[in-house]
């Protein structure tokens, strides 16, 4: 049997020396087909597959560390923020952390409580209750997906609602990574 390339190559050439009426005959076009066949073959085993069970909230339990920036969009402009924290999700989805966190310069300690949602294609929702000083300061929801084999969560933030029912807008991203992983 001839390789995959010289097949393609060959055809191409008959059918430009003949003005491209040449008809392939069955044996070639046979032998293009399974060449083709083979290289789809090859090309699914050696794509790594990133869990074949996809993702569980089960999987995405842990402890993790994270950073957060971005700004919150107010009457009089944007206000800088960025935040640093650990979290801790449990096998039901149920999160809990604290972040030390800087918004327009103003720096604050809290700590959160919260649900993870996860899907089977690894992305999911994070609905979180942040308090200072045992104080609810706000709810914020996250859009998230999980990369890395689930170690890693990459998000944003989808909507931030302060105690009055007010709607904050933000442009806010974070990213979180386990802190260890068994």
């Amino acid at each position: 049997m001839r390789s995959c390339e010289n097949v393609w190559r060959t055809e191409c050439a008959l059918a430009e020396e003949e003005g491209g009426t040449r008809r392939i005959d069955m044996k070639r076009m046979m032998e293009a087909v399974l060449c083709l066949g083979m290289l789809m073959a090859a090309m699914l085993v050696l794509t790594p597959v990133a869990a074949a069970h996809g993702c569980t909230v089960m999987d995405a339990a842990g402890k993790y560390g994270f950073t957060l920036t971005g700004v919150l969009i107010t009457s009089t402009g944007a206000v800088p923020a960025a935040a640093v924290g650990r979290a801790i999700v449990d096998v039901s989805g149920h999160v809990t952390g604290s972040e030390s966190r800087s918004v327009g310069g103003g720096y604050a300690e809290e700590t959160m409580s919260g649900t993870l949602t996860v899907n089977s294609d690894c992305t999911g929702t994070m609905t979180l209750e942040f308090f200072a000083a045992g104080t609810l300061a706000r709810t914020s929801v996250l859009s998230v997906v999980f990369v890395k084999n689930q170690t890693e969560l990459q998000m944003v933030q989808k909507s931030l609602i302060l105690p009055n029912g007010v709607a904050v807008p933000v442009v806010i991203t974070a990213v979180a990574k386990k802190q260890f992983t068994e």
